[in-house]
């Protein structure tokens, strides 16, 4: 039998120059809603993941070092330098 191991691929950073993000405009700033009215109804529907567990908050402040997913995609947050 042969065992193949996946590698669990890393975040997107997601590079924020204020000291937090919400989680609607940062799903809007990484691409993965077009409108605003897009992210609200996904978080909404509980499809939006922070740090590993599902939210529904879209005024939810993310910042650097957490983590957010939705459709397959990753993203972390980090700090600019």
């Amino acid at each position: 039998m042969k065992v193949v191991v996946k590698k669990k691929k890393e975040p997107l950073p997601l590079v924020i120059s204020t000291e937090f993000i919400k989680l609607e405009a940062a799903m809007k700033f990484a691409a993965l809603t077009e409108t605003g009215g897009e992210a609200k109804e996904v978080i909404q529907e509980g499809r939006v993941t922070v740090n590993g567990e599902t939210c529904t908050m879209r005024g939810k402040k993310l910042r650097p070092g957490d983590v957010f997913a939705y459709g397959g995609q990753e993203f972390a947050i980090h700090a600019a330098e």
